[in-house]
């Protein structure tokens, strides 16, 4: 289910999105924020959403988001105008808004044991659909005609939604605890705010969540900024592909193995080890013009991104309780949404003034203050579980 609806959504995008735009007629500068937008929507609703989750129950919320894959992409075909599409990736934007969290939390409440494993597996599944989505879309776009292209991301969503029917069905055995919305509106709009108030008072989950938000600043500055720097020193496209095919690859692959040894270890050495190894390897990218050894930065960056991203999820899960996974996975996602969105924007200014070693010796230096405080800071209880059985 998450495979194929993150295919359908990232299919819609990558690489169609731009030229679409810009066969439209807008200019540069327009053509950035319009990507944004559904950006800015998984910021804004997926706290909510995965608050709501706790309350009216995983399937439900889950189901409207697959209703959202099945029927966005058709809207694409509509559009005509900048403002249409805007008001089309922002819809597009409510489905895996609302799916990230909720999605994590479903698994989280299905798996006590093991749980950082189960949660890599299905982080890693999605990101399989992700990375497939940009070669199909290449082959789907014909000229300025993208019809093929949301047609296949169309049925794609509509496949995510049957999986999703599947799931639901299982879901009740496997999860029995799923929230039952048998309240009124008033005692469900208490419930909710109950549950957001013990989460966003809760200083390590919030922490965690600057974690992963300080992973993916320097993600979206790696994967809009390396790519001019290695054209400006003389390598073709064809060449830079591969590199970044690399990382997603690399970050699939070892996110389950990564995600067991956090169940077995505990989640905090692996989250500020990942964050340090990603650190070295950012700083050293702009140093280096020896294809291989990007190759091998790059390699290391996605196994760094592949140990944070694969305990923050289950750290932020142990830390809360049952009934909250959903509004603590909320905050989580919002924050890193805030972190992704911020890392191109804020690197690019850097960029133009420091250029490209300063800019990224600055993001390298961000994530070591991250990983020394986030040690310090926060307590890890699957370690301390461990520990517990262990004695």
């Amino acid at each position: 289910m998450g495979g194929l609806a993150i295919f359908s959504t990232t299919i819609s995008k990558n690489p169609a999105l731009p030229l679409f735009i810009a066969s439209l007629g807008v200019d540069e500068g327009t053509l950035g924020l319009i990507a944004a937008a559904s950006t800015v929507v998984g910021v804004v609703v997926s706290l909510p959403a995965g608050a709501l989750s706790d309350v009216l129950g995983r399937r439900r919320v889950i189901l409207l988001s697959m209703l959202v894959f099945a029927t966005a992409p058709f809207f694409y075909l509509l559009v005509t105008s900048p403002v249409q599409l805007v008001l089309v990736r922002i819809y597009h934007g409510l489905a895996t808004a609302i799916l990230g969290p909720v999605a994590m939390a479903a698994v989280a409440d299905t798996f006590q044991a093991g749980r950082g494993e189960r949660m890599a597996w299905y982080s890693s599944a999605t990101m399989v659909g992700r990375f497939v989505a940009p070669s199909v879309g290449g082959l789907l776009i014909m000229g300025n005609d993208f019809r093929w292209v949301y047609l296949g991301a169309g049925i794609t969503g509509i496949l995510a939604l049957l999986a999703s029917l599947r799931w639901q069905a299982a879901a009740k055995t496997l999860a029995p605890r799923d929230p039952a919305p048998h309240q009124t509106l008033d005692a469900t709009w208490h419930r909710l705010q109950g549950e957001l108030r013990v989460v966003l008072t809760n200083r390590d989950i919030l922490l965690t969540g600057l974690m992963e938000a300080a992973q993916y600043f320097a993600f979206g500055a790696v994967e809009t900024f390396l790519p001019l720097y290695l054209a400006g020193i003389g390598y073709s496209a064809r060449e830079i592909g591969p590199l970044f095919t690399a990382q997603v690859l690399v970050t699939a692959v070892t996110k389950p193995a990564l995600g067991r040894l956090s169940d077995q270890w505990g989640r905090k050495h692996f989250i500020a080890v990942g964050l340090i190894s990603g650190a070295l390897a950012v700083a050293a990218m702009p140093w280096m013009d020896n294809y291989w050894v990007l190759m091998g930065l790059i390699t290391v960056f996605g196994l760094g991104v592949a140990a944070v991203t694969a305990s923050t999820s289950a750290l932020v899960s142990d830390l809360s309780r049952a009934t909250t996974y959903g509004s603590a996975l909320g905050v989580l996602s919002s924050i890193m949404d805030v972190g992704h969105a911020s890392g191109p924007a804020v690197v690019g200014y850097l960029v133009v003034g420091l250029h490209y070693g300063p800019a990224f010796a600055i993001v390298a230096t961000i994530l070591v203050l991250g990983a020394l405080s986030f040690m310090v800071l926060v307590k890890d209880p699957s370690a301390q579980e461990q520990r517990r059985k262990a004695q």
